[in-house]
């Protein structure tokens, strides 16, 4: 990393992903601002900021005075946050509502991706997380002892277009089939959800799959999954997990590998190359 000395602005959310950034930019001997938000952020964050503040979600002109004030030059957008709370406009300041009526479409990747914009104008870019935790990004290929079966494979192929071609229109990032029928596919109930509804509906030996989303942001939203995306799956039956490589976050690696062969579970890091015909 060449910009060691770079003010990072962290806007965190929930679960590990926020404290693993926070200790990466430290580690590269960033300086670390971070915002956190009432009932959204993992708040042991906190102990590894230089400044730290919490704010209410939804006020954006907070949000940049903050960062600005306390000499931010780049920002990092990680964790959950739960997102039909992000839309209700009661919790939104005047600068977020004109930023989101001015939005047409209002899926995830089209909110964040607008939200970078305003952040960039005001001189302060938002950068890719993995930019410090490159070991994150999932890595191509079979990584379980259990390669997929054919049957796998055509569900692969089959659930990664469609889910492609759903991602372009910033639907969802994760679908769920079995034998060529899709149980479900993620909207804003979010991956787990899905996972659970599509095993419940497809049954024993489904097939999940998580893509990035054409026209998607590296920036502000890759697809992630970890431990319990593989714990979801193994309770409902799931047999094989495809999420693509090299643009998406792979989250408690070897325990996630681990408990995988212990279930039968086979996870394959998955490229467009595989499926362009």
């Amino acid at each position: 990393m060449s910009e060691e000395a770079t003010t990072i602005g962290l806007i965190a959310g929930g679960l590990q992903f926020p404290i693993l950034v926070a200790k990466g930019v430290k580690a590269h001997g960033g300086r670390l601002v971070v915002a956190g938000f009432t009932g959204h952020t993992n708040m042991e964050v906190a102990r590894y900021a230089d400044v730290w503040q919490e704010l209410k979600l939804g006020k954006l002109g907070k949000l940049i005075d903050y960062f600005k004030s306390n000499g931010v030059e780049r920002i990092i957008m990680a964790g959950t946050i739960d997102k039909p709370k992000v839309m209700d406009i009661r919790h939104l300041d005047m600068r977020a509502v004109k930023l989101l009526f001015k939005q047409k479409n209002k899926g995830d990747s089209a909110i964040l991706g607008t939200l970078a914009k305003e952040m960039e104008r005001e001189g302060m870019p938002v950068i890719p997380a993995h930019e410090y935790l490159p070991e994150l990004l999932t890595p191509e290929g079979v990584m379980t002892r259990r390669q997929p079966d054919e049957r796998e494979w055509e569900d692969l192929s089959y659930s990664w277009k469609i889910a492609k071609e759903l991602g372009r229109m910033d639907i969802g990032q994760c679908l769920v089939s079995r034998e060529g029928i899709v149980s479900a596919v993620e909207a804003l109930e979010g991956t787990d959800a899905t996972i659970r509804r599509g095993c419940e509906l497809g049954g024993k030996g489904c097939v999940v799959v998580k893509v990035f989303k054409p026209g998607q942001q590296e920036q502000v939203d890759l697809p992630s999954f970890g431990l319990g995306t593989l714990e979801i799956m193994a309770e409902g039956g799931a047999t094989c997990l495809g999420v693509e490589a090299g643009k998406s976050l792979f989250f408690d690696q070897e325990e996630s590998i681990a408990f995988a062969d212990k279930h039968g579970i086979s996870i394959v890091g998955l490229t467009n190359d595989q499926f362009e015909s």
